[in-house]
């Protein structure tokens, strides 16, 4: 499917209540840097059994979304983010991209 990307992260566990929270309050600036960069549409939805997240992004036609990981607010995000789920040591969240099977 053109322009959706989806992918799975993980939470800690325990920290469903915190990331949902961070979330609602999420930060004018990032949520401009997100829309300017293409996304669409962001959609996160939490399996409470076992932590994982899933992500649905539409993006635009002329997204720039490869450049969101050097962008400082996005650095600033993942460090805030980084005590609630799996990451790499630059604070990233571990993601595992998801391939399109089917699509009605």
């Amino acid at each position: 499917m053109k322009n959706v990307v989806a992918f799975t992260m993980k939470l800690l566990p325990g920290k469903e209540d915190v990331y949902e929270d961070r979330h609602n309050k999420i930060w004018p600036e990032l949520s401009s840097l997100l829309k300017e960069s293409g996304i669409e549409e962001y959609h996160i939805f939490l399996d409470k059994d076992t932590g994982v997240l899933f992500a649905f992004q539409r993006l635009g036609e002329n997204n720039q979304v490869k450049q969101l990981p050097e962008h400082p607010i996005m650095k600033k995000w993942w460090a805030h983010m980084q005590d609630l789920m799996e990451t790499h040591v630059d604070h990233s969240p571990v993601v595992k991209q998801l391939e399109n099977v089917f699509t009605l």
